[in-house]
């Protein structure tokens, strides 16, 4: 049992700094608010008036599969064929990578990571927390969302070895080929599912799953991309994000009209691409005063996992409200990714992901004192560094 005492907390559920506590049992959240009497044997945490969040969400990154030391590590984009929905993210998953210790110590305690984005359909993406005893523990959920590309990615890596696709066009063509197929087999498979010559495919099976419920993310930077992606996910009745999103805010109309989700990002660092000439960190701004639902993603590697709260900050410089941009870190990527049962809030019954922030997140010296997943202390800054103090009543 965990008490945190004297918190300001922000629990993305109708709290926002106002003082009070936690109570954690089990791993779990028991309590929120005014905490009386607790066993004598309770861990207590007196936070004395700091920052009190859940712990922060990337829902968008490849952190574990695209290795930073050498490309023996590099498993994120399997390059043979451009349709592969069969991958699992989690089966490239480097459990002991360096960066989910990074992660932690910069408050974020769960991460979505999968494949990247060479492939028209790459796979699966896993939701996981950046700490834990074992990583059967770590895992909410080993596939979330099966994860699809447009744009310039899955046509230039094909195009200049001469395969398809090479244009736009092939790529939507691929796609669509692709999801007739899946929902044919899907119907079959409900029918004759059971019969003992059923003709079994792999790949057709896994991605049958997206008329089941289950989520897509669809990599898109352009704007003519994230048309593409919409007129796809309504043909198909899937359930979607538009994941970068990069041109989102030049037809914010369309994203209200078709009720989309964005994760937004990563905008720290240069244009890289021709498709990301248009990224902004007005874009947050745009989005919120259009109510979009949106998250904000690093992309990790690809901008550090450290590198959240800088861009968070600077969308805030830019005209996202603050309250935005703490709920775009949490509850909204929780959401976005179909997580937000167990993450993403301070909420009883929900799992105790929580950070003590010894300096406000969204300050350019943020610093994360205590970092606390599923209940465990897993992270506390080395003595002079922080005045966080916790001991047993």
């Amino acid at each position: 049992m965990l008490l945190i005492k004297n918190g300001k907390l922000i629990t993305m559920a109708g709290i926002y700094e106002q003082t009070g506590d936690i109570l954690i049992e089990n791993g779990k959240i028991s309590q929120i608010g005014t905490v009386g009497a607790v066993p004598a044997d309770c861990k207590v945490i007196d936070a004395a008036g700091r920052l009190v969040t859940p712990g922060l969400i990337d829902a968008h990154c490849h952190i574990g599969l695209l290795g930073i030391n050498s490309p023996a590590e590099v498993d994120g984009n399997e390059n043979t064929d451009p349709a592969l929905p069969g991958l699992r993210g989690i089966d490239a998953l480097k459990w002991n990578d360096v960066t989910f210790d990074v992660a932690v110590r910069h408050g974020v305690t769960t991460v979505v990571t999968g494949p990247g984005s060479s492939n028209i359909i790459g796979g699966t993406f896993t939701a996981i927390k950046t700490a834990g005893k074992d990583p059967d523990s770590r895992v909410i959920s080993q596939e979330i969302c099966m994860k699809m590309a447009l744009g310039e990615n899955p046509k230039v890596n094909y195009g200049k070895r001469d395969k398809a696709p090479k244009t736009r066009m092939m790529n939507a063509a691929i796609m669509r080929e692709q999801l007739f197929k899946a929902k044919e087999y899907h119907k079959n498979y409900k029918e004759h599912g059971n019969d003992p010559d059923f003709p079994f495919d792999f790949h057709m099976h896994s991605l049958m799953r997206v008329f089941d419920g289950m989520r897509v993310k669809i990599h898109a930077h352009q704007a003519d991309d994230i048309q593409t992606a919409i007129r796809i996910a309504n043909e198909f009745g899937l359930r979607y994000s538009i994941d970068h999103c990069t041109d989102g805010y030049l037809i914010v109309d369309e994203l209200v009209k078709n009720h989309v989700q964005c994760l937004l990002g990563p905008t720290v660092g240069g244009k890289g691409k021709f498709e990301t000439r248009h990224k902004t960190f007005e874009a947050g701004r745009i989005l919120e005063e259009a109510g979009v639902t949106f998250g904000l993603i690093t992309d990790a590697p690809v901008v550090p996992i450290e590198g959240q709260l800088l861009q968070a900050a600077l969308y805030i410089k830019n005209g996202l409200s603050r309250e935005m941009a703490l709920k775009c870190l949490t509850i909204n990527n929780a959401i976005i990714t179909d997580i937000d049962s167990r993450v993403g809030s301070l909420e009883p019954g929900k799992d105790a992901d929580v950070v003590i922030w010894n300096v406000d997140p969204l300050a350019t010296m943020s610093q994360a004192g205590i970092v606390i997943v599923d209940g465990e202390i897993i992270y506390s800054r080395k003595a002079g560094e922080s005045n966080v103090d916790y001991q047993k009543l």
